[in-house]
């Protein structure tokens, strides 16, 4: 299995040694990859460090960082084959409260918009071309259940982006299928990492499973999708939530 040996990976969202996107980076680096993680904050050295691969720090908000960030990539490691999505949800030093939708400032709407879903386009449309013109790319963006599925109350801003995250997927599919690409959606639901509350674990433990997941766990279908081998597996939505959305009542 070729999977993604020698492939040029980029991982966003790397920064948490206990979070999804430094598992996914360390999955795809075990796996041979040549990879780049990024992150808003210099820990990501610390990360980068941990595994032995290339690091940036980048705003995926602001699309001139992004492309200073593809171009530091290429320049080091060659342009990217492999991307994985996974910048999102929280940021380093932005606190947004949770809100129903009357409640949302404008400015609140725009920056759940600009983490959850910009992030995503603006790194989409700068490996796009790239990827067209070899003809083949892998592209895995990391969205949730929450939207898609369920939504939470007092979640909508981040329940909107994160369905629009999977709507950008099966459009990129659609239109980019015949030059050899693929990209695809891993849907998390409860995941225990080191930012997980005691009611998220709490809900993790009501799930058919039993437990909430992990990280790794959600990293190991990363690594498939952006493997050779799911070449022609494009468009799908991945479920890693313990069968959570398959239960009409939950809890006791």
């Amino acid at each position: 299995m070729a999977g993604v040996a020698g492939r040029v990976a980029l991982v966003t969202g790397a920064g948490a040694a206990g979070g999804i996107g430094f598992a996914i980076a360390r999955a795809m680096t075990a796996a041979g990859a040549r990879v780049c993680i990024t992150a808003t904050t210099a820990r990501i050295h610390d990360r980068a460090a941990d595994l032995g691969c290339m690091s940036h720090i980048a705003d995926l908000t602001d699309p001139a960082q992004v492309a200073a960030l593809f171009a530091a990539v290429e320049a080091q490691l060659g342009p990217v084959e492999v991307l994985v999505n996974n910048a999102g949800m929280v940021q380093t030093g932005r606190d947004v409260d949770r809100q129903r939708l009357a409640g949302w400032s404008d400015a609140a709407w725009a920056h759940h918009m600009a983490l959850n879903i910009n992030t995503t386009f603006h790194c989409c449309r700068a490996a796009l071309p790239g990827m067209q013109a070899r003809g083949h790319g892998r592209i895995v963006n990391i969205a949730s259940v929450t939207g898609p599925l369920v939504t939470i109350d007092g979640s909508s801003a981040y329940a909107t982006a994160k369905a629009a995250v999977t709507g950008m997927t099966r459009s990129v599919a659609l239109e980019y299928g015949r030059q050899g690409i693929t990209c695809n959606a891993v849907l998390p639901g409860w995941i225990a990492t080191e930012s997980s509350s005691e009611g998220e674990i709490l809900a993790g433990r009501a799930t058919p499973a039993g437990r909430p997941g992990t990280p790794a766990e959600v990293a190991a279908c990363a690594l498939f999708l952006a493997g050779d081998e799911a070449s022609y597996v494009t468009g799908a939505m991945l479920v890693v939530d313990g069968g959570n959305t398959l239960q009409e009542m939950k809890g006791a």
